[in-house]
């Protein structure tokens, strides 16, 4: 584990949380994203919802969008929902979420930790928003990184 975000995964954990991604996009029309910055200036739930849009994940079809935020010095990260998911999921699911992938992560397991969130995530996305016949993958699987 690097310290920026660029290597802050070795390239098989890198793509360990891209593959993650694709199966828990394999049954549902939702999306989930993950975006890694170097630093994080103000409250991560603002910057995380900066990068949501930035990433364009208000523009999907049915606003079923996920991001893993993570910033690497800080140590901060979040989880953001877009509007569709969030009308489905109790208020505290993220926050669930949330507490698992912090136990993994206090351990040293942070890709293993951001997989498991991952898949949390796609299974509720899932129940919500089962894949269709015309649903396509609207977003990219890869790790997007900032500053």
């Amino acid at each position: 584990m690097g310290n920026t975000a660029r290597n802050f995964f070795t390239r098989e954990e890198e793509k360990a949380v891209m593959m993650a991604i694709a199966r828990a996009e394999l049954d549902t029309s939702g999306e989930i994203r993950v975006h890694i910055d170097n630093e994080c200036k103000g409250e991560v739930l603002d910057r995380a919802a900066s990068v949501f849009e930035k990433l364009g994940m208000v523009n999907t079809r049915e606003r079923n969008g996920v991001l893993f935020y993570l910033a690497v010095k800080p140590h901060k990260f979040a989880i953001i929902g877009d509007a569709g998911i969030n009308t489905k999921v109790p208020a505290d699911f993220w926050d669930g979420i949330k507490m698992h992938m912090l136990n993994r992560f206090s351990k040293g397991a942070v890709a293993q930790g951001l997989m498991e969130g991952i898949e949390m995530a796609g299974k509720e996305l899932k129940a919500h928003f089962p894949w269709q016949k015309n649903d396509e993958n609207e977003l990219p699987n890869d790790i997007s990184f900032g500053q």
